[in-house]
C-alpha cells in the first residue's frame, strides 16, 4: 500500500465522475480539471482511511464508480483522526500546505455531501471524530455526552 492514491486513467472517467470533478473544480475554483482530480483522489483516499461501517458502504453506493473506488480501496485506520489531524495527514502525504489541503478537503467534501444527501452526511459526521463538520461546510456542534 502506498501513501499516494493510484490515479485513474483519464479514459476511464464516466459521465457521473466527470460531473463530480466539475463540481469540485467549481467549488474549489481550481484552474483545471486535473487539479480538481488531484484533490478528489487525495481527499477520498484519506476519507477511505477514516470511514467505516454502513456509512462507508452507503456513501460508496451513492458516489460515481471512480470516486467510490478511491474511497473503498483504502484500509481504514485503527485509530480515526480528528478533522484537523485528517488535514495534517493529507498535507504530509501530498506535500501541500495546510491551507491548501484544508481548501481541497472542503471543496471535495462539498461535492461528496451533494451526492450523499443530508441524512447520510449527518450519519457520516456522527461516525467520524470531531472536526469534520466544518470540512463538510456544516457548523461544528457539541456532541452529546
Amino acid at each position: 500500500m502506498t501513501d499516494r492514491p493510484t490515479p485513474l486513467p483519464a479514459q476511464s472517467y464516466g459521465t457521473a465522475y466527470e460531473q463530480l470533478l466539475e463540481k469540485v473544480r467549481y467549488e474549489g475554483a481550481y484552474p483545471t480539471r486535473e487539479r480538481a482530480a488531484e484533490a478528489v483522489e487525495l481527499v477520498l483516499s484519506g476519507l477511505g482511511r477514516q470511514l467505516t461501517g454502513d456509512e462507508r458502504v452507503d456513501l460508496a453506493a451513492r458516489l460515481p464508480f471512480e470516486a467510490a473506488r478511491l474511497l473503498t480501496v483504502q484500509i481504514p485506520d485503527v485509530e480515526p483522526l480528528t478533522g484537523w489531524d485528517f488535514v495534517k495527514d493529507l498535507a504530509a502525504r501530498s506535500g501541500a500546505s495546510l491551507a491548501t489541503t484544508r481548501w481541497d478537503a472542503g471543496s471535495v467534501f462539498a461535492a461528496v455531501a451533494a451526492h450523499a444527501g443530508a441524512e447520510l452526511t449527518t450519519r457520516i459526521l456522527d461516525r467520524l471524530p470531531g472536526g469534520y463538520a466544518l470540512l463538510f461546510g456544516r457548523p461544528e456542534l457539541a456532541r452529546a455526552a
